[in-house]
């Protein structure tokens, strides 16, 4: 009848919002149990452009946004949460355990003591000298220099405070550094601080990476006033061209780096990985580059 009808209906309904309503509820508790939500991570940054940019119209376009951007993506079942901060609380988070990685980092014998290091993620040309091109005679006028010896004749050379420059650089500051003759800065934009201080001369030269001193010399409006000087002790290798994601040196730090290094194993020989960093340099150097990238680079798995 009609109203037998109305009320078999009824019931249908009645029954399909229960189990609706069980389904909500099941997927409301699964997901509030600790074991169904991502684990979180938190990658470590520093505001320093080109490695990062965080604004303007290149926001997000740094080479070392670009591979943290590709290392993550290929991870979704972690909660990748960037965090800017210098570099001293970096050091807090790591050696306190916390799910932290930086996804490019030189090797040194303390950060070893508290991290634990991928294959290499990044190949980059080696630190240099900037100077003040009028002041290229009182350096030698020779376009490799030992930074030994320019520490030894008390030129003030800018570094930034517990930056790492490679193995080779930091065992020569660190040796011949002193109060005298280092000018070690830490706080927000280091290198920009920096080639502001070299542009008005209030140090005499500073350690940078090429595509950095590139990036802030143009930023500044003084790129035709400086010039790179080769050192002449980085040129023993490779080890200051490579550096390495880091994680905290506890069993997640350990478990987490081998997933990393699957990333980087499939994905550094791509175009999109390699290009992430070539965009920073300038046409002569891109052919040189390319060939030790296959050469050298690919070919680094430890």
């Amino acid at each position: 009848s009609l109203t037998g009808g109305t009320m078999k209906d009824k019931r249908r309904f009645h029954h399909r919002l229960l189990v609706l309503y069980a389904s909500l509820l099941t997927g409301v508790l699964l997901f509030s149990v600790p074991g169904w939500s991502k684990e979180k991570v938190e990658w470590m940054e520093a505001n320093a452009p080109p490695f990062f940019i965080h604004e303007g119209p290149l926001a997000g376009q740094g080479y070392e946004d670009v591979v943290t951007d590709i290392i993550t993506d290929a991870l979704p079942k972690h909660d990748h949460q960037r965090v800017v901060a210098n570099i001293s609380r970096h050091y807090q988070d790591f050696k306190a355990g916390r799910k932290a990685c930086n996804v490019g980092f030189f090797k040194t014998p303390e950060r070893e003591q508290f991290l634990y290091y991928s294959i290499p993620s990044f190949f980059t040309l080696p630190a240099v000298i900037i100077i003040n091109k009028s002041r290229f005679p009182e350096f030698g006028a020779a376009k490799t220099v030992s930074l030994e010896e320019i520490l030894r004749q008390e030129f003030v050379v800018g570094r930034a405070e517990k930056r790492s420059y490679g193995k080779d650089i930091d065992h020569i500051l660190n040796t011949f550094g002193n109060n005298t003759n280092i000018y070690a800065f830490e706080g927000s934009e280091l290198s920009l601080q920096l080639f502001q201080m070299l542009k008005h001369k209030r140090i005499d030269a500073l350690i940078s990476l090429p595509e950095e001193a590139v990036y802030q010399a143009e930023r500044l409006g003084f790129k035709d006033q400086i010039m790179t000087l080769t050192i002449a002790e980085n040129q023993n290798g490779y080890d200051g061209w490579l550096s390495y994601v880091a994680c905290s040196k506890n069993e997640w730090g350990k478990q987490f780096i081998e997933q990393i290094n699957q990333v980087l194993l499939k994905q550094r020989p791509t175009e999109k990985y390699r290009q992430a960093y070539e965009r920073w340099l300038d046409e002569s150097s891109l052919e040189g580059y390319r060939k030790l990238y296959h050469e050298v680079f690919l070919k680094a798995v430890d």
